[in-house]
């Protein structure tokens, strides 16, 4: 028998068991009453083929799984197994019980269309072997009573069966579903490191390439009026290189900014504040308060958003004047990040300047917004036409430590 589940385990053992337990029964009541003459020999000899047979059967050819159609083979059996208890029940009246354990082998293992028959068939033969072997007058009992216990029986197994088998369903849809949910778990789990690399990508490499093309291309151009305006270029360049070197190699180990691994926030806002300073743009670092060392998530979200804005304000601002200002409060710590650039219209669908490179380049401003939210806190942007531009990032806090000034006034720099 290859039953693995406890349950079916428990069932078969318990069929088992009470077959033998009446066929034992029957034998030995045939042996007290019905012995004599000279079909005795067979009614013994089939007895024991009966119980061979059987026994042989649970082995060669076990039931299906609860759901799965029946053998051939065990059809066969089956089929063998009730033709030799109807040829004993004939020969030997003694024999009707044994029916029993076919009826629940039989319910237990096919469907509804088949078990059914077989159990009105064998409920009839019981029933006229009573009464054939009746002695006096009918005792109603033995035309009810086995009808009754197999209607019941019948009942019972296939509302077992059929609600086995919906069990059945609704546990291969939980399991699709759960396939389902982990498929789409791994492909926002794609998207999202998608994400972050094109994010980590534009805040380190590309930004990296955009400022080391623009010295070179101021170097050529001076390259023989000016020759060492255009050497000091090149130098710049080349700082720029070993700088993004070391981000990318950061980056590829998932490390924080290079400048985090030697500065908390306040120094890495000084020293990224004195890098994008030069001709033509004055970048200032102030500070509101004292932060102390933050969460490693946040200071990188907030240096990150910090360079990606003055990327823009080089970039595309043409401002000559700018300011990042880290903020301490009670609940919260902020950048903000204000240039006196020509500025552009934030409510605008398509806009020049920052907000329209941003857009063709298709990170900036959304990937500054994504870094905000993923430290938990927001991103707002304040600008118009001619005035400036003041990008704030905000990260609620439970406490910092330190004073906590006030919050001072976001005003592009004039």
């Amino acid at each position: 028998m290859h039953h693995t589940d406890p349950d079916e385990r428990w069932l078969a053992t318990t069929v088992d068991v009470a077959f033998f337990l009446l066929l034992g029964s029957s034998f030995a009541r045939f042996l007290s009453r019905d012995q004599g003459g000279a079909r005795t020999g067979w009614v013994v000899a089939l007895f024991a083929a009966f119980c061979l047979l059987y026994v042989l059967g649970r082995f060669l050819a076990p039931a299906p799984r609860p759901g799965s159609p029946p053998t051939t083979r065990h059809l066969a059996w089956l089929g063998s197994v009730s033709a030799v208890w109807v040829v004993l029940l004939v020969l030997a009246p003694s024999a009707t019980w044994c029916a029993m354990p076919l009826l629940f082998a039989g319910l237990h293992a096919l469907p509804p269309r088949l078990a059914v028959p077989l159990a009105a068939l064998l409920t009839i033969l019981v029933v006229v072997s009573e009464v054939r072997a009746a002695d006096g007058s009918l005792n109603p009992n033995m035309v009810v009573a086995p009808p009754a216990v197999a209607a019941v029986a019948t009942a019972v197994l296939v509302h077992l069966q059929r609600q086995g088998a919906r069990q059945r369903v609704l546990i291969e849809d939980l399991v699709r579903t759960r396939h389902d949910l982990a498929a789409t778990e791994r492909r926002a789990g794609v998207l999202a490191e998608r994400q972050r690399l094109a994010t980590e990508i534009h805040d380190t490499v590309a930004q990296g390439l955009s400022s080391q093309g623009m010295l070179l291309q101021a170097a050529e151009r001076v390259w023989r009026t000016d020759p060492d305006t255009a050497h000091a270029h090149l130098r710049d360049a080349a700082e720029i290189t070993s700088r993004n070197l070391a981000e990318a190699r950061r980056f590829v180990h998932d490390l924080a900014p290079a400048d985090l691994a030697e500065h908390a926030l306040p120094g890495a806002l000084a020293a990224l504040a004195e890098r994008e300073s030069g001709p033509g743009l004055t970048v200032e670092f102030r500070r509101e308060g004292d932060p102390g060392r933050l969460p490693e998530r946040v200071e990188a979200a907030l240096l990150r958003i910090a360079q990606g804005a003055l990327a823009n304000v080089r970039e595309h601002a043409a401002a000559t004047r700018a300011a990042v200002t880290l903020t301490c409060l009670d609940d919260q710590v902020s950048v903000d990040i204000a240039d006196n650039g020509r500025g552009f219209d934030v409510n605008a669908p398509s806009t020049a300047g920052t907000a329209g490179a941003d857009r063709e380049r298709g990170h900036g401003l959304p990937a500054m917004r994504i870094r905000a939210r993923q430290a938990g806190g927001t991103l707002t942007v304040e600008s118009a036409p001619g005035d400036g531009t003041v990008v704030s990032a905000a990260v609620p806090l439970t406490s910092l430590a330190g004073p906590h000034p006030a919050t001072p006034s976001k005003e592009p720099v004039s």
